[in-house]
């Protein structure tokens, strides 16, 4: 544990409440280490690494006599006096050969830890893509492919989905500009081997380009620019439940205040709720539609129809006025 400094001027004091916990955080910062013992390839991509998240990240050269698992009170300094919550640890020997540790921390202690192996056969780094590179301090398209990553019970694969999550996603933004959408990250994930080996994780990095194609969309093309990783998962220590607990917690003041019959659906739609009066549904004006009105040669016929039927009634009439006239000239 770091002592508490007491600050001896306004630029100290400054200093030190940058570091004190805050209502909004900034972004959180990658600190990447390197053991006593490391092999070119684990150095080359905590090189490749540290070029995809500046300007969020520091790197140390010199060698770390850290075992993060044993002793991780080294990785804790460290994260204190660099201000770093996340950090990256590369190392390599025969047991674990090129080895990645990915630790996260909370309140400068370590919340938890998970344990990567480089497939070195398949690895690529970044300056073994010849092409186009995407520009500084971009925030990249995160996606997660596999039904491991979705399981409802936390095993290794969500704790890596959580971790890498936290890694990459970069500073928090309420607008979006299209042309920053240059870099996409994919991480897939899948079966387990059937003598029971359990399954590799693949890391791609994609450059997306952006091309005229004559209309108002432009055309999408998407090119892999490394580096290339494709990993085992090895070992994983999770966070404390109170911990874990106490970190999730948000501050009061930061989530918008909820109004009244106004939800947001899953996509992030909103959704507004109208009450209304009772209505009166005789004075309702409806539409007057075309097929309900009578054409004029049907109306014509009904007309003479009901004149024929009125012209028979009055000769019924007249008819029995005569009948009733003889008979009194004959009883006379």
């Amino acid at each position: 544990m770091l002592r508490q400094i007491k600050p001896k001027n306004a630029r100290s004091k400054r200093a030190l409440a940058k570091k004190e916990p805050h209502a909004h955080e900034n972004t959180k910062t990658v600190l990447l280490l390197r053991g006593t013992t490391s092999s070119s390839l684990v150095q080359d991509l905590l090189s490749d690494i540290h070029a995809l998240k500046r300007p969020f990240s520091i790197r140390f050269t010199k060698k770390n006599d850290i075992h993060p698992f044993e002793d991780a009170s080294s990785l804790e300094f460290f994260s204190q006096k660099n201000d770093t919550s996340l950090l990256l640890f590369g190392s390599h020997s025969k047991k674990r050969p090129h080895c990645m540790t990915l630790v996260r921390c909370f309140g400068g202690q370590v919340l938890d830890m998970l344990e990567v192996n480089v497939v070195q056969d398949t690895a690529r780094t970044l300056a073994q893509f010849k092409c186009e590179k995407c520009k500084v301090g971009l925030k990249p398209l995160l996606s997660f492919s596999g039904a491991q990553f979705e399981s409802p019970v936390s095993n290794q694969y969500t704790v890596a989905k959580s971790l890498f999550t936290d890694f990459f996603r970069g500073g928090e933004s309420s607008t979006v500009d299209v042309e920053g959408l240059q870099l996409m990250i994919n991480f897939a994930a899948g079966e387990d081997a059937q003598d029971g080996s359990p399954a590799k994780v693949q890391m791609r990095c994609w450059r997306i380009a952006t091309k005229r194609s004559g209309q108002r969309v432009p055309r999408i093309e998407v090119e892999e620019m490394g580096p290339r990783i494709d990993f085992t998962i090895g070992r994983m220590k999770e966070a404390e439940t109170s911990v874990w607990k106490e970190a999730m917690k948000r501050p009061k003041g930061v989530e918008a205040r909820p109004k009244k019959n106004v939800d947001t659906d899953v996509v992030g739609d909103k959704i507004g709720r109208i009450h209304l009066g009772k209505q009166d549904l005789g004075e309702l004006q409806t539409r007057k539609m075309k097929g309900l009105k009578r054409s004029r040669d049907r109306g014509k016929q009904e007309v003479a129809d009901d004149t024929s039927i009125l012209s028979e009634g009055d000769a019924d009439v007249t008819g029995d006025v005569k009948a009733k006239r003889q008979k009194t000239a004959e009883f006379s």
